[in-house]
């Protein structure tokens, strides 16, 4: 099997065969492409989700769960908070 290279730890490979038969050999199927280093490669798993269990973007910052935040209480000022004022077009 010819690997250009990986992508998330996963191989791609310069043929379709060779994709499908990784996706095979990991419970998957289908294929999909990447391009790396100016060469087109094919990647087992029908979608790069699937093939890796992460979107295609992996530039992406993670995605972390934010704590619950307090609920506000209302202030007691009593200023206007309003916007701009209308200007004509």
């Amino acid at each position: 099997m010819a690997i250009i290279g990986t992508i998330a730890g996963i191989p791609l490979f310069t043929t379709i065969q060779e994709a499908l038969a990784w996706a095979a050999a990991n419970g998957l199927s289908g294929y999909h492409t990447h391009s790396l280093q100016g060469q087109v490669g094919y990647m087992g798993g029908a979608n790069h989700q699937q093939a890796t269990g992460m979107p295609l973007n992996t530039n992406a910052p993670p995605q972390t769960p934010q704590a619950p935040q307090a609920p506000s209480t209302p202030s007691s000022s009593s200023g206007s908070s309003g916007g701009g004022g209308g200007g004509g077009y």
